[in-house]
């Protein structure tokens, strides 16, 4: 929020995570004031995932430019949140360590130079977990101790907030209706 408003968009950053993937899309497509911005991994995964279809109709950009000129959208005003959701270690890791080598990453360094608070949604908050596959399986996810560490470094970042699993994330999002 700026100044006590919720003036603007939203800006769903999706990452190439299969895991939270078909439940943050539905939260973010329950929604009017949703922009996309799909890495390319993610572009992989919405396919593998059969998810193409919740994004049917809706404002969709993509990782086609080395310099992310769509970055200046956080300064300009355009959006009054990022969220990233879902977020693989790799992003999460690439925003603990202040890269900005991607769009996801080049967004989250821009929305945070703007004031532009961010909800980060990473895969990896537990020691363990379950996900389904794109063929529906069920697999046991054990998280490295470093991608957990960095989960946990980034929530102490400013205007930043991180959620553990879509349910605090639609929470949460709700104060932005």
């Amino acid at each position: 929020m700026r100044d006590g408003t919720c003036a603007g968009r939203i800006a769903w950053c999706v990452t190439g995570a299969g895991h939270f993937l078909e439940d943050a899309l539905r939260i973010a497509t329950s929604r009017d004031d949703v922009d996309f911005f799909l890495s390319r991994a993610a572009e992989e995964v919405v396919r593998m995932y059969r998810l193409g279809d919740l994004l049917a109709e809706r404002p969709v950009f993509r990782d086609t430019t080395a310099s992310v000129p769509l970055s200046g959208r956080f300064s300009g005003g355009r959006y009054r949140l990022l969220v990233v959701a879902p977020a693989t270690s790799n992003s999460v890791a690439k925003f603990v360590l202040g890269l900005s080598d991607s769009l996801v990453s080049t967004l989250f360094a821009q929305a945070g130079k703007s004031g532009v608070p961010a909800l980060v949604l990473p895969t990896d908050t537990v020691p363990e977990t379950w996900s389904v596959t794109p063929s529906g399986n069920r697999v046991r996810i054990r998280p490295r101790a470093v991608d957990l560490e960095h989960s946990r470094r980034l929530a102490s970042f400013e205007d930043v907030t991180v959620v553990a699993d879509p349910e605090e994330l639609a929470r949460w999002l709700a104060r932005f209706s």
